[in-house]
């Protein structure tokens, strides 16, 4: 079947009479991520972004956090994702004035650059800044123009396995001393600034974070909550059992505690606050504390050390968590300022004393994610943490998802009446719209259709089956199809590396505008099973040690749960295999050539694996739905491997309303070379699918197949447009739909049809993709295409079943590698193979994106194009390290 192009409309529903603009996703039409519209910069995850007042771009990666200097001139920010730790801006010319960090760009070069989510602190005269680091601080001197220099480090020695991970430096008013919330260790450390030495530490609540001093006291939010009491529910935060829901795997509790530093035997208070205390700030007697999972602000009465007023932060009614407010500050005129960092907004209040409820006046516009909010003079400055998306100029060659930015926006104040009239603008920019989630008060005679339009009505689809893959983008797979908008440059797997996608694409539609929204599998797999990535693993990107894959860590969940709990709790079914699981035993002799042996001897016989390989996760709600044979990642498992074992469960049990996969294989880096994983990967999809549309179950599936993210290659229009694929008999055939679509209109069209309720703010504005479905189902089923490639391609040594020998190739298609290295680019490669092997890539302990980012792209590219081509943008094959940007860390790899 040809490909055709899809007819498009941009829609917009405007609210008349209330001053609030009101769209849902769909208003994007056919925009694309990068561009600027009426509406503002389009980014990748359902926003416009269009901030008031001034903007300041940062193309240095993400800020963590920042403070401003004593006398009101500088502005120093943590950064990461860009091979710096700090950037310091001149507030007066309105620049950046130095880089510190490890690369080469850096004006001040420093060892490391990771950075904890709170800080960096200036000293009260100004004189020193402390940044906050994994097992310390660095300690720098100010120059009286701004600059940095000097640097030092004030070390805290790890306890036992858990290291330092400083939150919040505090200086006592005098300066001798610094109070510092040690994250990793739950305890607040009293640090003599001149020796380094700590003279005073008190026990605290888990995972403390930010720090404050009012009235000597010091205040320190703690965003694991109290310590668990024997016989409660607890789920693992960094080594640590936090109290914590076994369904949802949220905390529980949420405390502030309170510590006397004069009185350094008194015990330590704790004050119960919201999910999830991030910031801390104090004005005229009064401490208040950002929740950012329960949406709301805590004030606390610092003379009484109460909780007297609780402040609301959910600006739309049809939806109460995911706005996560994450940084306040009160002006001189009594306007309380909230930044929703999911929102892109800064919420405004007045406000008059703790005790007096305050007044809501409304939004005003923010970049990507802001983080930190002040005042300097008469000017309002927020720090967004991701300022314009990743549009940070690399090479003109194409984009990735770490070219990522920052931003700083700085503005007067205006009148009320201002702040409501930008209110609409928020809500548009977000696409909140009254009557996005409407349910359903009865079905019957209602008529099934495939994508219903209020929740719980009935769908024609019974079964949804969710493939999660790794790590492409568009161009990678399918710049090679003339009819989507790609670049055949840069398609690295193309028809005769991916023969059944493409078949896949011609004969259930082409999306060639659709975007991952995480810059790696932390934020990507949370993207899908959370329709969000949560403040705390957003914060937590600059220094990944505590927890990266958040399944084990209760910290990095939201309290309205996952994709399967909201399923469970619709009446639906869940059957899970290998998705957001941390752990993987296998028996000896389960090496990457004997399963592949494994697999084949499998689909001759119909015999049961001779290796049983055990996969689970930390979350009880989801290994109760697991089943526990099919692989976590590891790519020492070929996914034809994961293939059967799935295949054999479905032919046993049938599918539950919700499936959930995770094929790792396109990763990359395993023993095969990158085209013969990406092969697997695609033969294992093509035969889920073949399976699947050959049973009875077919006439009432939908199987959709989306990338965790798109973080390791480049694409022409953005680094975050990626392939996905929506096959069902009732999805549109052979067309191409140019609609901007991202996963959390994926998994909000996943909801619709299971009567899912959906998880936060996101996903409840997100519109469900009617327009890929049809009222006529087309029952016709997919036959899978062997592989062109060879599965066995690039392997040291053979499994002893012999080589895989592919099928021909399209003579017509780009011809596949043939995992050959030139003479003259041997010594290259060998070195490239010992750093592979470096990179925890394979066995039970792998992890996904442990690898240097940039040196990972450039050894898949390499060994796409058999060592024949520049990586896109540079002159020469490199060795790793070469690579430019090879100076940004793996999130697992800072250690």
């Amino acid at each position: 079947m040809p490909l055709v192009t899809a007819g498009t409309t941009a829609v917009a529903v405007v609210a008349t009479g209330t001053g609030i603009g009101f769209a849902q996703t769909h208003q994007f039409g056919t925009d694309q991520v990068g561009q600027l519209t009426d509406q503002g910069l389009v980014v990748s995850d359902n926003q416009y972004v269009n901030p008031i007042g001034e903007r300041l771009v940062i193309n240095n990666g993400k800020i963590m956090s920042s403070s401003v200097s004593p006398d009101g001139t500088h502005l120093a920010a943590s950064v990461t994702d860009g091979g710096m730790a700090l950037a310091i801006v001149d507030l007066k010319n309105w620049k950046v004035q130095q880089l510190v960090g490890n690369n080469a760009a850096a004006n001040l070069r420093i060892s490391g650059n990771d950075v904890g989510q709170e800080g960096p602190t200036y000293s009260p005269d100004g004189s020193q800044l402390w940044l906050g680091q994994a097992d310390g601080y660095r300690k720098f001197t100010v120059n009286p123009d701004g600059s940095l220099a000097n640097p030092t480090f004030v070390t805290i020695a790890p306890d036992g396995s858990k290291r330092a991970l400083v939150g919040e430096a505090v200086f006592s008013p005098d300066g001798s001393t610094v109070y510092s919330a040690v994250n990793g260790q739950n305890r607040v450390v009293a640090i003599d600034t001149a020796t380094g030495a700590i003279k005073q530490s008190w026990a605290v609540g888990n995972a403390p974070r930010d720090l404050i001093m009012v009235g000597g006291k010091l205040y320190v939010s703690n965003e694991g909550g109290r310590p668990a009491k024997p016989g409660e529910p607890t789920i693992n935060s960094y080594g640590t059992q936090v109290l914590a829901d076994q369904v949802t795997a949220a905390t529980l509790s949420g405390t502030v505690s309170v510590i006397d530093p004069a009185n350094p035997a008194a015990a330590v208070a704790s004050i119960d606050v919201g999910l999830h205390p991030t910031a801390l700030y104090t004005k005229n007697g009064a401490l208040f504390v950002t929740n950012t999972a329960t949406n709301d602000v805590s004030v606390i009465d610092t003379s009484s050390d109460k909780v007297v007023q609780t402040i609301a932060t959910q600006p739309w009614p049809e939806a109460s968590v995911g706005y996560e407010p994450d940084a306040v500050t009160l002006t001189d005129d009594g306007h309380l300022l909230v930044t929703l960092g999911r929102a892109n907004a800064v919420a405004v209040y007045r406000y008059k004393t703790p005790l007096e409820p305050v007044s809501y006046v409304g939004l005003l516009p923010t970049d990507y994610f802001p983080a930190e909010i002040t005042t300097v003079g008469n000017d309002v400055v927020v720090s967004n943490t991701r300022g314009i998306d990743a549009r940070r100029p690399t090479t003109s060659a194409g984009r990735g998802t770490h070219d990522t930015t920052s931003s700083l926006q700085r503005f007067k104040l205006p009148s009320d009446d201002v702040i409501k009239s930008e209110t609409g603008k928020v809500f548009t920019q977000n696409g909140w719209h009254g009557g996005s989630v409407t349910l359903t008060e009865g079905n019957a005679g209602k008529k099934p259709v495939p994508v219903p339009l209020k929740l719980g009505e009935p769908s024609t689809i019974k079964h949804v089956f969710l493939i999660v893959k790794e790590n492409r983008t568009y161009d990678q797979v399918f710049g090679d199809i003339p009819q989507g908008n790609g670049d055949p440059a840069l398609a690295q797997f193309g028809e005769n590396v991916t023969p059944n996608q493409h078949a896949l694409a011609t004969q259930f539609g082409l999306y060639d505008n659709t975007y991952d929204i995480g810059t790696n599998s932390a934020e990507g797999h949370n993207w899908l099973m959370q329709a969000d990535n949560p403040e705390y693993t957003e914060s937590s990107a600059g220094e990944y040690l505590r927890s990266y894959d958040t399944e084990d860590d209760a910290l990095g969940h939201q309290t309205t749960g996952f994709i399967w709990t909201g399923a469970q709790a619709a009446g639906k079914t869940v059957r899970n295999f290998g998705e957001f699981h941390q752990f993987l035993a296998k028996p000896a002799g389960a090496t990457w050539q004997n399963l592949y042996c494994d697999s084949k001897n499998m689909a001759a016989t119909g015999q049961d694996t001779a290796y049983r390989l055990v996969s689970s996760s930390p979350i009880p709600s989801l290994n109760n739905v697991s089943v526990p044979g099919f692989p976590k990642y590891d790519l020492n498992v070929p996914d034809i491997y994961r293939y059967e074992i799935w295949k054999r469960d479905f032919e046993k049990n049938g599918p539950a309303n919700l499936n959930m996969f995770w094929l790792s294989s396109d990763h990359t880096g395993g023993p095969a070379n990158a085209a013969a994983q990406v092969a697997d990967n695609d033969l294992a999809v093509g035969k889920i699918v073949d399976t699947i549309s050959h049973s009875p179950y077919w006439k009432d599936s939908a199987i959709f197949v989306v990338e965790d993210d798109s973080q390791a290659g480049l694409d022409h229009v953005d680094g975050h447009r990626a392939p996905i694929q929506i096959i069902s008999p009732w999805a549109r055939r052979g067309v191409v739909d140019s609609h901007y679509y991202s996963q959390i209109t994926m998994i909000r069209t996943i909801e619709q049809i299971l009567g899912v309720k959906p998880m936060n703010q996101k996903d409840s504005a997100a519109s469900p993709m009617r327009g890929a479905f049809t009222q006529n189902a087309d029952l016709t089923p997919f036959t899978a295409v062997p592989n062109r490639t060879s599965l066995t391609a690039g392997l040291k040594t053979l499994p002893a079943c012999g080589a895989d020998v592919p099928a021909a190739q399209n003579a017509l298609a780009t011809a596949a590698p043939l995992a050959t290295v030139p003479a003259d680019k041997q010594a290259v490669a060998a070195k490239w193979d010992n750093w592979k092997s470096q990179q925890r890539l394979t066995g039970p302990d792998a992890k996904a994106d442990y690898a240097n980012p940039a040196q990972m792209n450039h050894l898949t590219w390499y060994e796409a194009h058999d060592w024949t081509q520049p990586y896109p943008g540079e002159d020469n094959i490199v060795a790793p390290e070469d690579v430019p940007g090879a100076y940004i860390p793996s999130p697992e790899s800072d250690g």
